[in-house]
Order: structure tokens, then sequence, then C-alpha cells
């Protein structure tokens, strides 16, 4: 019987190191060396921040990559500490009828940066190069366009003044796996496994052949693709964020602390009555 037991624990714990890894727990790195190095990639992120709105850069930050392979949580780690008027997010749905009669980069440039702005897309055009190949969305003609004017928009991007960096977020098969099966297991993660995430199952070596393929053609000298190894999701996000410092160039602009004086009340203002406000209910 003691026997059993332990091996049942065993199993247990197996699991659970399995559905830790899924989620990027099991990171080979502590918890607290990992939320040390966060925060201090944080405040040099706020210090670029502040130098791009200095200047007046602007930058262009792709994220791309297999389904669950930690771009968002790469993002939010980014945007965290971010003011939203300088730095934000785009993710494009699905596009419209409209947008499908369009140049095919026409629904990316209105989101591009103005001077003092960063924008990080959550994925971008290079959905043709990927899901739009592989699923069949465009046809060969569309794809073969693509490739020959994906590099000279990017060179056109990056003679106007734009920093573009790209980054390619990969993932091992068999984790991928283990992340989609935690999601079905987080009420609040669910929503990430669209249709198209669980056919990408069954689709691995074709989107890894359009990968390799989107490299061959866009893999620039202007805007290089950079890949980060995704397996540990904590390790990931730290390496791709003290990467992405390392590509814009800035000082310290922090200004010096401020001493706030002591407040002057008011004695003249009289308040009105609760009972005219209508309060959240306190439940918690």
């Amino acid at each position: 019987m003691g026997k059993k037991k332990k091996k049942e624990k065993e199993r247990a714990r197996a699991a659970l190191n399995a559905e830790k890894s899924s989620t990027g727990e099991l990171s080979g790195i502590s918890n607290k060396d990992y939320e040390r190095a966060l925060r201090s990639l944080q405040i040099e992120l706020v210090k670029l921040q502040e130098w791009i709105k200095a200047r007046g850069l602007k930058v262009v930050v792709l994220f791309e990559g297999r389904d669950a392979a930690g771009k968002g949580g790469a993002i939010k780690r980014i945007t965290q500490c971010l003011n939203p008027r300088v730095c934000r997010v785009v993710a494009l749905g699905t596009p419209t009828e409209r947008e499908k009669s369009q140049w095919y980069f026409q629904r990316y440039v209105p989101h591009l940066p103005a001077a003092g702005e960063m924008v990080l897309f959550d994925r971008s055009w290079y959905n043709r190069a990927g899901v739009e190949r592989v699923m069949g969305f465009c046809t060969q003609e569309e794809l073969k366009e693509f490739y020959r004017s994906c590099p000279e928009f990017e060179r056109m991007l990056v003679r106007s003044g734009i920093v573009l960096i790209k980054y390619w977020f990969s993932v091992d098969d068999a984790i991928q796996e283990e992340r989609f099966r935690a999601r079905l297991k987080d009420p609040t993660k669910r929503w990430k496994l669209s249709p198209m995430d669980l056919a990408s199952r069954s689709k691995w070596v074709e989107y890894s052949r359009a990968k390799d393929d989107m490299f061959n053609y866009t893999d620039i000298k202007q805007a290089p693709w950079f890949v980060v190894n995704a397996d540990v999701k904590k390790c990931a996000r730290l390496n791709c964020i003290a990467h992405l410092l390392s590509q814009v160039p800035y000082e310290d602009l922090t200004p010096d602390a401020i001493e706030l004086e002591p407040r002057v009340l008011d004695t003249s203002y009289v308040r009105p009555p609760i009972t005219d406000q209508t309060f959240v209910p306190e439940i918690y």
C-alpha cells in the first residue's frame, strides 16, 4: 500500500510539473529572481519611453510566432508600466470585406507611430506568410506578391525614420500542446483557443515550412528577424525585453525627485450629502 501511494504521489507531482511547465512556472529561474529582473527591466523600459518621447522617435515592434508561444505575455510585461499614450498595442482582427479589397499593407499603415510613439503589433502583416498561407486564405499569387513587396515595404518604413524590430517566438511542439491543454482548464484563458489555434495543431509541419520561407524572403539587413526561445515563458519575457532595450540607444531622462508642498485646504467647500450619490455595492 505504501509503494502504491508513493507511485501515485510521484505521478501527481509529474502531472503538476507538466502543468507548471506549460504555464511557465517551471522556468529555470525562481519567482523571486524573475520578479527582481522584470522590475529592473521595466524601470529601463520607462527610461526608454521617456527617451522616445523626448527625441520624437518612431518605434515599431512586431511579435510573431506560433500559437501559445507567449507573445501576449511578453507584450503585457513590456506595456505594464508604460504610458498607453506613448506605447500602444495593435492587435487587428479578421479583415473586413472592404479591407480585403485594399492594398494588403493598407490596413496596417494607419496604426504606424507618429513621433514620440512606440507601437507593438501583436501579429502583423506577416499573417499573410503564416496563417493565411497555411489555412488557404490567400492565393499563391497573393503570397508571391507579399514576398516581393514586404521587404520593400519594410525598407520604406526604415528609410522614413521608423525603428523596426521583428521578433519570432519559437516554441517546441510538445510544449505548445501542453499550453493548449492548460488553457482548456483555465476559464480565463479558454477564449485564447480560437478555431485557428485548434486547426494549427495538425499543421505543425506546414507552419514550419511557412516560417522558413518567410525568413528566407524577409530576413533583411535593414529589418532582421530576432528569434526568441519561448519554451520557458519567464526567460523568454526577460530575454525579449533585454534585447528590445539594446536595440534603441537611450539615455536616462528621469526627472529629479519632486517634493510636495503642504496642501492648503479650502474650508469654505461644503460636500454634498453622500446620499445624493450612487455607490457601487461593497460586496468585498
